[in-house]
């Protein structure tokens, strides 16, 4: 069996999913993404003029070996670009081999530990009040899980993925469009004086069984980011994500040693030497990475077992930059893992989607579940994607109110 071609597509409803098919000698195809979040034409041309001609003529059956090439043969290893390109090969290469042995890629995993995985939504408002409201909307929808974000009194811009005016957090999206990025504007005094407070009204209104998790986003030094865990802990959240930037990541155990909270950090990580210190000496209780980003299913499966030992349970990013293809990815190694902790969820299930990336993947009461269709469960209709094209646009950028830079 033989590679004998790949096509790269990049485009989407109202995003710029990078998505690459893979052909065969056999007539069998697999699926990868390699949409890497307003840099989407970068991994796009790697693929398309390095490693896809690369490839032709390879036995797609020999994934590992192929991964290997793809990581070792590069002199200039990892990174997000890298990562992503390659993350999309080996998504597409698993699929092959589920379609070659009529399984669903968690039974070649190891088959289920769970019959569904839990998820969590986004629930966001410009202040409390409008926050509670989106919070109930998930609930009534039967999320157990929330991450809530709230504007901060006093702040010039809301602060972190929440809307600028009220009554449009239900469903809110962090506008990416135009190449020329956004400013927020960030307080950390503000942000420090209300939030604990706002979280602790949030979990008397909810009662002790929902799940509340909070994204700070790097916002905060260590010393900050502790005295924050500290203040929150009554809350009891499920976990503070990011709570400062995991460059420093020894500073971790500074926050270790003032508070319990669960942390979850790696969203941005590209590879398993960017979050082995931390899974090992135990200063995170759940681990980001996306099997995009992080190269692929094959590198993913080594930090899921390297956690695994370390009781560390996954927590995989799942923001809309991730195709439906990734989030399936995900699905089953969610499926499979027996340190899985939680999934966040916002793909799957809107009707563009759908018909780009029809499945049998389903969502329902806040617990998605895998279908037993060959391969990743995803296929890809060509004649949707032609609907679309590459719009470029810009993460955000933060500043501090003396307009010194930030981290975003």
């Amino acid at each position: 069996m033989k590679i004998t071609d790949g096509k790269i597509f990049v485009g989407g409803p109202g995003k710029n999913y990078v998505t690459l098919k893979i052909m065969t000698d056999q007539g069998i195809y697999g699926l990868g993404d390699a949409t890497l979040n307003n840099r989407e034409t970068l991994p796009a041309a790697y693929l398309q003029d390095y490693l896809i001609p690369a490839l032709i003529g390879m036995d797609p059956r020999n994934s590992e070996d192929i991964w290997q090439f793809l990581y070792r043969g590069a002199y200039f290893r990892r990174g997000p670009i890298a990562m992503a390109a390659f993350g999309a090969i080996d998504m597409a290469l698993w699929d092959i081999k589920g379609k070659l042995a009529n399984m669903p890629l968690y039974q070649l995993f190891g088959g289920k530990s769970r019959t569904g995985a839990m998820v969590y939504a986004h629930a966001t408002g410009s202040d409390l009040a409008d926050l509670t409201d989106s919070i109930a909307h998930y609930v009534e929808q039967g999320y157990k899980a929330v991450r809530v974000q709230c504007g901060i009194p006093g702040m010039p811009t809301a602060g972190y993925a929440v809307p600028e005016t009220k009554g449009e957090g239900k469903h809110y999206i962090t506008d990416f469009s135009g190449i020329r990025p956004k400013t927020e504007i960030w307080d950390t005094g503000h942000y420090m004086r209300y939030m604990p407070d706002a979280l602790a009204e949030i979990r008397a209104r909810f009662g002790p069984d929902l799940h509340i998790l909070h994204d700070v986003h790097h916002r905060l030094t260590p010393r900050e980011a502790a005295e924050f865990a500290k203040a929150v802990e009554p809350v009891r959240l499920f976990w503070l994500e990011d709570p400062t930037p995991a460059e420093d990541q020894d500073a971790l155990r500074l926050l270790r040693q003032h508070s319990t909270v669960p942390i979850a950090i790696g969203e941005v990580f590209n590879s398993v030497y960017d979050c082995n210190t931390l899974i090992e000496a135990e200063l995170i209780d759940y681990i980001r990475v996306a099997v995009t980003y992080a190269g692929g299913i094959t590198p993913v499966k080594r930090i899921v077992d390297l956690a695994g030992l370390h009781h560390v349970r996954t927590g995989f990013h799942g923001a809309p930059s991730h195709s439906p293809l990734c989030m399936a990815a995900q699905a089953h190694l969610n499926a499979w893992a027996p340190n899985f902790g939680i999934q966040e969820y916002l793909v799957l299930g809107t009707a563009e989607c759908d018909a780009l990336f029809p499945s049998n993947h389903t969502m329902e009461s806040g617990m998605v579940y895998v279908s037993d269709a060959p391969g990743l469960g995803v296929d890809f209709d060509e004649t949707q994607a032609a609907r679309y094209s590459y719009r470029a646009g810009s993460h955000p950028i933060v500043r501090l109110q003396d307009g010194t830079m930030w981290n975003y």
